[in-house]
């Protein structure tokens, strides 16, 4: 297979934001190493990590001018020297650099497979936004049968997942999200839908919960939200998984954990997880085949933007207009 030497990309020039994303129509098709793949991306993914290194806010992020992006999937179209396991043609998804391109080169351990019948659009979120929910979820937020969990941002595309998990494992679920997107949270199974511009939310948990709080708390928009996830938790035992600062970053003192609220505050990068520990990964990813193999998990439809609207992606996503996953088609 002959491959072309330029390609479309995408690359940031500055910290100033989505609108200084330029197209580059002659950037050069990368060389996989040893250890990596070359994919063919037939779709990207938009995560609110791109619009947070595009405004410098993403711990350990990219100087620019980058290559943008970093979710893809796609074809492989060549391996490195040492990759075995992996055949060219074989549709994968992963993370690396430089996801929103005509091409993309991977680790080849970062590679999965997509699953039997869905497409490359579809697996969209499976190395990120999925595995995400399933760790707040399950190793880190614990949660069991019967017990009362608040997810933020629940019409996004961790946000959705976890209200599809959550109700699996037989918990009750308060969601929130903008009016506008009420009807696509309930059609997941949400039991109570909070309004994420007005509600108290907060007083909203402990009304339905009979003043004892949520037992874990999905906590992603930081900011002033921040605050009402601790308060919303119940006190000794509640959880709270902070996974995000879409909202801005938030503070909290050892003050605060003694005498204002009590509950278990945990980090989650799932990069980090990824890293530090592989085995808890490896065995999320196989719960998480597992709810897809048992239909638990069903193919999404992300909203598609072409790869020259990547800039208006981020932008949208950034101001909160855009509802599930969305991706970038080169």
């Amino acid at each position: 297979m002959t491959l072309p030497t330029t390609m479309r990309a995408l690359r940031q020039m500055s910290l100033n934001g989505p609108q200084d994303m330029r197209l580059i129509t002659d950037a050069p098709v990368p060389v996989p190493g040893r250890d990596e793949i070359l994919l063919r991306v037939t779709a990207a993914g938009v995560n609110f990590r791109d619009v947070s290194q595009t405004r410098g806010t993403s711990g350990g992020g990219p100087q620019p001018p980058y290559p943008a992006g970093f979710e893809a999937a796609g074809d492989i179209v060549a391996v490195g020297a040492a990759v075995t396991g992996l055949e060219l043609g074989s549709t994968v998804i992963g993370v690396g650099y430089g996801a929103f391109a005509e091409y993309m080169v991977l680790p080849a351990a970062a590679a999965a497979p997509v699953p039997p019948g869905w497409t490359a659009e579809q697996a969209l979120g499976l190395v990120v936004n999925l595995p995400t929910a399933l760790a707040a979820l399950r190793p880190l937020g614990q949660i069991a049968a019967g017990q009362t969990v608040l997810i933020h941002a629940a019409a996004g595309g961790t946000g959705q997942a976890a209200v599809k998990m959550a109700k699996h494992y037989g918990a009750r679920v308060i969601a929130t999200a903008a009016p506008s997107k009420h009807d696509t949270v309930r059609a997941l199974g949400a039991d109570h839908i909070l309004d994420s511009h007005t509600a108290d939310i907060a007083a909203e948990v402990l009304r339905l919960t009979g003043g004892t709080g949520a037992d874990l708390v999905l906590e992603s928009p930081g900011g002033a939200t921040f605050a009402a996830s601790l308060a919303a938790a119940k006190r000794v035992t509640g959880r709270v998984i902070v996974f995000g600062l879409a909202g801005g970053e938030a503070s909290i003192t050892n003050w605060d954990l003694v005498y204002r609220h009590q509950v278990h505050l945990i980090g989650l990068n799932i990069g980090v997880l990824i890293q530090t520990a592989p085995q808890i990964f490896g065995e999320l990813m196989g719960e998480l085949f597992g709810l897809i193999a048992t239909g638990v998990l069903t193919p999404g439809q992300p909203t598609t933007y072409e790869l020259a609207d990547g800039p208006k992606a981020l932008a949208e996503l950034e101001s909160r207009a855009t509802a599930g996953k969305l991706a970038l088609v080169p």
